[in-house]
């Protein structure tokens, strides 16, 4: 299992991505998602909510169990991955590409300094 050199991790298995417009983007890991099995359904927050490092934000729900998503970093929803209400197989087939969950604003750098690189995150799951 790979684990992409140009995101961040958190230790609940959430990904966290810069873009460059200064928003970031979140999901759950490969790893994260094979632990779990068939994701079933996914539930999101609402754009606009205001979330702060480890709150949950949402829950993903497979055919095994039901599964907190935790924020890794503090920002305001600017947007939500519509496509996954429809299609939750994309956590699945697609965690780093099509499966991103919300994007957030605002972000707070400072958070980014409690998150795992690559090495880092490889070493948590290995």
């Amino acid at each position: 299992m790979s684990v992409p050199t140009d995101l961040l991790y958190s230790k609940d298995h959430e990904w966290v991505k810069k873009e460059a417009d200064g928003k970031v983007r979140i999901g759950i890991t490969e790893f994260a998602q094979k632990e779990l099995g068939d994701i079933v359904f996914v539930e999101l927050p609402e754009v606009g909510a205001e979330l702060s490092a480890g709150d949950s934000f949402g829950s993903v729900e497979s055919v095994k169990t039901v599964s907190e998503l935790y924020a890794p970093v503090n920002g305001v929803v600017s947007e939500i991955n519509d496509e996954l209400e429809d299609s939750p197989e994309f956590v699945n087939e697609s965690p780093y590409e099509k499966a991103w969950m919300i994007e957030l604003e605002s972000v707070d750098e400072s958070a980014f300094e409690q998150l795992l690189d690559a090495a880092a995150y490889e070493k948590l799951i290995g």
